[in-house]
């Protein structure tokens, strides 16, 4: 419970659904329980200005403003003010109600198609000041709502999902005024405004809850580098559906944006017939990559240079560290691998490598070849999958780096790539 009356800058958080019904207390007593909140948007987020509490016995409604709330929890809402009749009242018909105007509605897009439904609402209690953050649209609050709590715990078990599936309030439009309880919707201006700011992992959660339709609805929405993104980290039956969906030209341009490894693993879950058209595709346009892919596809894992990819960041080993920070944080951008740095003398023979963290704790005014460490597990060209996988999973890198015979860098074997495929070429 917090005395929000001498906190400063302490955060709380809550689900609107879990303070429902919760006892309101004055002068030591309960006199009703929470039945709903009048917010505002008025600011950055909307907040809470009036509490809507339901008494016992047929008494008439409070609406307490939320000045005379001193101390909030879940179990108890403790209010302050002179007499009852004070706060008897109902909320004006211009009022924005959470329980009434806002649960269980729909949230649409733009374009005015269904996406979910608001299962709950999360708030935060910041600086005395109580906020709506987030529209809640997973189904595990519903189950919540509805009492089987257990039920809802051991389904997002078994099935491994989220269950804190939510939209930042920051991506729902202003509320029009005069809402009814029962018509209207919570609009987004998510897509075309805001979905690019969705992370890739955030967003195929979002994918993976929607029907064929608003699925391709919302990633036709996406700039192809997101949409590449987005589709290497949706389950592989979403993959399939999405791409059957999508035009071959735009899936060839989604793969090429991919390392070959990532192309190669959604092109596996395809039907043959559709790998090979949207290979030709590529091959039109992107013949080195496409060749790549197909070895692959085939099992022809011989040569770990398929998997290589040259999107890395490599500075030359005389570079100081505050400048080999500043062109880290300016270049990881459109990069594979990000977390890994690799030296290289003038020639561009790999001579080190440091990750993010080293480069953050060196001295600024040292150069990389003073700090980095030289003992670098290299991959040849001519190594196999299984040799790659073997040591990954002896040394647990986040990529390795592949030299010639000369020693010089010719690109990264990203972890991912290599350990996504293993169970289709080695087991």
């Amino acid at each position: 419970m917090t005395d929000y009356s001498s906190s400063t800058g302490d955060e709380h958080k809550y689900y609107f659904t879990d303070l429902l019904g919760t006892k309101i207390v004055w002068n030591g007593n309960k006199i009703g329980r929470l039945a709903d909140m009048v917010v505002e948007e008025n600011s950055h987020l909307p907040n809470v200005t009036h509490l809507l509490v339901h008494r016992p016995f047929g008494d008439p409604s409070l609406l307490i403003p939320w000045e005379k709330v001193k101390i909030f929890g879940r179990n108890e809402v403790v209010v302050h003010f002179d007499y009852i009749k004070q706060v008897e009242g109902q909320p004006d018909p211009d009022d924005i109600l959470l329980k009434d105007h806002l649960l269980d509605k729909k949230v649409i897009d733009v374009e005015d198609r269904d996406v979910e439904i608001v299962y709950d609402l999360k708030m935060v209690l910041r600086n005395r000041v109580l906020y709506v953050s987030d529209v809640n649209i997973s189904r595990y609050r519903l189950l919540r709502r509805l009492g089987l709590k257990w039920i809802a715990k051991a389904l997002y078990y078994i099935r491994g999902e989220t269950r804190d599936q939510k939209i930042p309030w920051t991506f729902v439009q202003p509320l029009p005024p005069n809402l009814d309880s029962f018509e209207g919707d919570v609009k987004l201006k998510i897509l075309k405004e805001k979905l690019s700011e969705i992370h890739p992992a955030e967003l195929a959660d979002i994918l993976e809850e929607l029907d064929a339709q608003q699925r391709v609805a919302i990633f036709s929405e996406l700039e192809t580098s997101h949409a590449s993104d987005t589709l290497e980290e949706v389950d592989p039956t979403v993959q399939r559906d999405l791409v059957a969906a999508l035009k071959k030209e735009r899936v060839a341009l989604l793969l090429n944006e991919m390392t070959t490894g990532q192309a190669a693993d959604i092109l596996s879950v395809l039907p043959l017939s559709e790998a090979r058209e949207i290979l030709k595709l590529l091959k039109s346009s992107h013949q080195e990559n496409a060749r790549k892919i197909e070895s692959i596809l085939n099992r022809q894992e011989e040569h770990i240079s398929n998997f290589t990819t040259g999107k890395l960041i490599d500075l030359p080993e005389s570079t100081l560290i505050s400048k080999a920070l500043e062109q880290f944080l300016h270049e990881a951008k459109g990069r594979d691998v990000i977390l890994a740095l690799y030296v290289v003398d003038n020639e561009h023979h790999l001579k080190g490598v440091m990750n993010l963290k080293e480069i953050l704790r060196a001295a600024p005014e040292k150069t990389l070849k003073e700090v980095m460490n030289d003992n670098v597990i290299k991959l040849k060209p001519e190594n196999t999958l299984h040799e790659a996988f073997e040591l990954f999973s002896r040394y647990h890198f986040r990529a390795i780096p592949v030299v010639d015979a000369d020693g010089k860098l010719l690109g990264v074997v990203p972890y991912r790539d290599v350990m996504q495929l293993k169970h289709k070429f080695l087991e």
